[in-house]
């Protein structure tokens, strides 16, 4: 079988996405390709599939007409459904949500969606997501439906031992935007400074596609609670070279922190819990198959900086819950987000549309 996913541009968590589910497929003997419209930073990361840059109509129809896919897997744009027709594509189309941000975002654009999708999708695909789930078998109650984790390869993307950081480090990854809430998440640091005075703050950013009053906003915001001293910015890392950050931000006796209001299910997650570093989330459905709370990691409730203040603390000053924790994580995702699980529930599904 041969399947080509599809998506506005690499970035975030689609890169890893896509990268290791075909990565997947090809171990099961199946082919997967990508097609973004926009190149970005991401698109450096190696990869060993065949992957496309073009917004063009004649390239695509060239893409396609060459390529013969079985299956086009397109996340969120649901507008690529007529256009590929009309470029002759003749195969599956399956619609894909990996997250809109906002549950009121995501009911709008799915609702908006629901003809054109009735008309043309074959098959509805969604990380377990609830509230996506839920908008799926009110919006398309008669198309098939397909519930199963995103792939991850914990055998690769793992804990590097490394020289130890001289103080904790607490660690958000995000843009500068509303969902990603990062007010709350400078607002936590600025409390749990006043019980650590050394903490380190390592916030890894990707400015290209942030609003640039809304950056503004950020970075004055930081100066204003007085972090600016203690925060380091990182843009663009390497996908590969993550395992290291994430391996010496949990070894220094800090944390991830995720402030988003909502999240499809975001791989930082995994990647940290893959790397031995803990992680304190706010309450989303988006990581509800990542973090059990107090096995897997730690929950908080939107918008109580108080709450998240004290779990945090806990995290770092508790070692038998910190340890636990840890260990834990690291087996969940090992054991519930293997590669080879997720190919074969792409093909199962596969079989079942095609």
């Amino acid at each position: 079988m041969k399947f080509l996913f599809v998506f506005y541009l690499s970035g975030g968590g689609i890169d890893p996405l896509n990268r290791y589910r075909c990565q997947a497929l090809k171990m099961y003997g199946h082919e997967g390709h990508c097609l973004y419209y926009s190149p970005s930073p991401a698109l450096h990361n190696n990869t060993d599939h065949e992957v496309f840059v073009t917004n063009s109509d004649e390239e695509i129809r060239g893409i396609l007409n060459t390529n013969g896919y079985d299956f086009i897997v397109v996340t969120t744009d649901h507008t690529a459904f007529p256009r590929f027709r009309c470029l002759g594509y003749t195969g599956k189309l399956i619609l894909e949500v990996q997250g809109y941000g906002a549950k009121n975002a995501a009911r709008s654009a799915l609702s908006g969606a629901s003809a054109c999708v009735a008309a043309y999708a074959s098959g509805l695909l969604n990380p377990c997501t609830p509230h996506i789930s839920a908008l799926y078998e009110e919006f398309f109650s008669q198309i098939p439906k397909f519930y199963f984790n995103n792939p991850f390869d914990a055998e690769h993307f793992t804990y590097k031992e490394l020289p130890k950081q001289s103080s904790p480090i607490i660690a958000w990854i995000g843009r500068a935007e509303d969902n990603k809430n990062w007010r709350e998440f400078l607002v936590i640091c600025h409390y749990l400074l006043q019980h650590k005075p050394n903490l380190q703050f390592w916030i890894y950013e990707d400015p290209t596609f942030t609003l640039e009053s809304e950056r503004k906003n950020f970075l004055e915001t930081m100066d204003q609670l007085g972090l600016t001293p203690h925060i380091t910015l990182r843009h663009n890392v390497p996908h590969v070279q993550m395992m290291e950050h994430y391996s010496m931000i949990g070894d220094s006796g800090g944390l991830l922190i995720s402030t988003s209001k909502e999240e499809g299910a975001p791989y930082s997650v995994l990647e940290a819990m893959s790397c031995r570093c803990p992680v304190l989330s706010s309450e989303k459905d988006g990581v509800i198959n990542m973090i059990t709370y107090g096995q897997t990691g730690k929950l908080y409730p939107l918008g109580q900086v108080t709450v998240a203040v004290n779990e945090a603390l806990d995290l770092m000053n508790n070692q038998m819950v910190r340890d636990y924790i840890i260990q834990t994580a690291q087996k969940h995702v090992v054991a519930n987000f293997s590669l080879h699980a997720y190919a074969e529930h792409l093909t199962s599904m596969a079989r079942e549309v095609g």
